[in-house]
């Protein structure tokens, strides 16, 4: 590939890149709470949106986040070489890839996808491994095998311009153009980095001081960049989960606002003067004689709650207060529709609609869909970390290892939330069923160093001569079921005659 070749491609991707970021912070501001009101009639908004602009009732929050706290991974497996599985799992750890995969993995669940970036330290030799946003990744996969990415390009801004790295097999090509937005420093340096609309200007060749050459050569000979999506489908893009519900939050606020004008309007009963013009306020000039009149605007009447009706027999009326037990209904009627829709366990959205007077089975059974959602994010996910070990290993430059984490199993903690007695009698009874220690561990939620730890201790305990024993000594009253022969059984392991003195 030559430069107008690499930089056509960066165009081609970037556009793609560009197109999708207003949607991204979008999404993003609505699982934040920041969501405008909407679908109100332009008389009420003209009237009544400005007071109730900053409010909203999240539920598009606990919707992202009931699955993001149920996903975390957990350790790989390499068949029975565990030598290479710590291996690269120490990598996990020294990448600090528990912290980055929490956030990485609810940004996608929020935007429908986010990516991993796989590049080596020339200091130190050693992986660097990056979870990137959505808004700043985008991967051209070959047409013909949308599985296998053909190149990747990774965006950003710093000061007064924007920088592009485009990943091939073979080479990174970099780019960097002038940044039109002003960067507002008293913005956090999250914000600040955030990109907004496509910045204007040609992409020219930026070799940065270390940069030997340019293009620089991949030695990993594969593009690093593994995209971690949400919900893909054949065909079509990744899913949010966030972006079906952003109609019924809409709905949901604008009931709200309805509810608290309502109520508003509520705390004072509503008065009607009946067969009486309006008042009439009169109009002064300079010296402040009375040259006439004119109506009391009917907007302060409103207001105030009073509206005033021409004619003979005046009388005085009111209207009772408004009932809005009505609004309450219809809004946890809204919450529940999102619930179902979601899969999201109505104990996390709602307090009474159906699930008054619920046992602990039928709790567990409110969390199935929850479960099975979380379970098909591992589906999707699983080869996506295959890969990132597979470039962590050839970063590495260990081929056989990365031929190994092509295959590796990917395990990740149980979805299903049970209580520790719950637990422990499964374990047990899986025990009792002939199930070995470790396995048990994995199961019990131990990360593969917990698991590895414990092991040892249990290793150690069985060939400790007092701790063995301290349990011959346990296993002997047991046999006897009394304490007649336990001293001079204690004092035939001592070389003593078990006399006492």
């Amino acid at each position: 590939m030559d430069a107008d070749a690499a930089l056509s491609l960066v165009n081609t991707i970037y556009a793609r890149l560009a197109a999708r970021r207003a949607g991204f912070q979008t999404l993003e501001d609505y699982y934040a709470g920041q969501q405008p009101l909407s679908f109100a009639t332009e008389e009420w908004k003209k009237a009544n949106a400005s007071r109730y602009a900053d409010f909203s009732d999240n539920w598009c929050g606990p919707v992202a986040d009931a699955a993001g706290e149920r996903i975390r991974h957990t350790g790989i497996k390499l068949g029975d070489d565990k030598r290479a599985a710590q291996k690269l799992w120490t990598q996990w750890g020294r990448n600090e890839m528990d912290m980055q995969a929490s956030q990485g993995v609810l940004s996608t669940l929020i935007t429908s996808r986010s990516y991993v970036i796989v590049w080596g330290d020339r200091k130190t030799d050693e992986p660097i491994v990056s979870w990137e946003h959505g808004a700043n990744v985008e991967i051209e996969y070959d047409w013909s095998n949308l599985r296998r990415p053909k190149a990747a390009l990774k965006a950003w801004v710093d000061g007064d311009f924007e920088y592009g790295i485009l990943y091939t097999d073979t080479e990174l090509w970099k780019f960097r153009k002038p940044r039109i937005q002003p960067q507002d420093a008293r913005q956090s340096q999250a914000r600040q980095a955030k990109l907004g609309r496509a910045e204007q200007g040609t992409w020219k060749q930026w070799q940065p001081e270390g940069d030997d050459v340019w293009p620089l050569p991949n030695p990993l000979g594969e593009v690093p960049v593994v995209e971690m999506p949400n919900r893909p489908m054949l065909a079509g893009d990744p899913k949010s989960e966030i972006a079906g519900v952003m109609s019924m939050q809409d709905a949901i606020n604008l009931l709200w606002a309805y509810l608290f004008l309502s109520a508003d309007y509520a705390s004072m009963p509503a008065r009607v003067v009946l067969h009486q013009g309006p008042p009439m306020m009169p109009i002064l000039d300079a010296s402040g004689q009375r040259i006439g009149e004119k109506p009391v605007d009917i907007k302060e009447l409103a207001e105030k709650r009073l509206l005033y009706l021409s004619g003979k027999d005046t009388t005085i009326d009111s209207w009772e207060a408004a009932k809005l037990d009505v609004f309450g209904d219809v809004i946890e009627m809204a919450v529940g529709h999102i619930a179902a829709q979601t899969r999201t366990p109505p104990t996390y959205l709602v307090s009474k609609t159906g699930m008054a007077n619920v046992n602990g089975e039928g709790l567990k059974a409110s969390e199935i869909g929850l479960v099975k959602k979380t379970l098909e994010f591992h589906t999707f996910a699983s080869p996506a970390l295959r890969r990132m070990y597979r470039l962590i290993a050839l970063a590495m430059n260990d081929k056989p290892l990365a031929d190994l984490a092509s295959l590796a199993t990917i395990s990740w903690m149980n979805p299903e939330i049970r209580s520790e007695a719950q637990l422990a009698d499964a374990l047990v009874k899986k025990k009792q069923m002939g199930y070995p220690l470790e396995y048990l561990m994995e199961l019990d939620g131990l990360p593969p160093e917990e698991v590895s730890r414990v092991m040892a201790m249990v290793e150690q305990e069985q060939f400790d001569p007092q701790v063995e024993r301290a349990m011959r000594e346990l296993s002997d009253l047991g046999d006897t079921g009394g304490d007649a022969d336990v001293l001079p059984n204690a004092a035939a392991d001592r070389g003593e005659d078990g006399l006492s003195s």
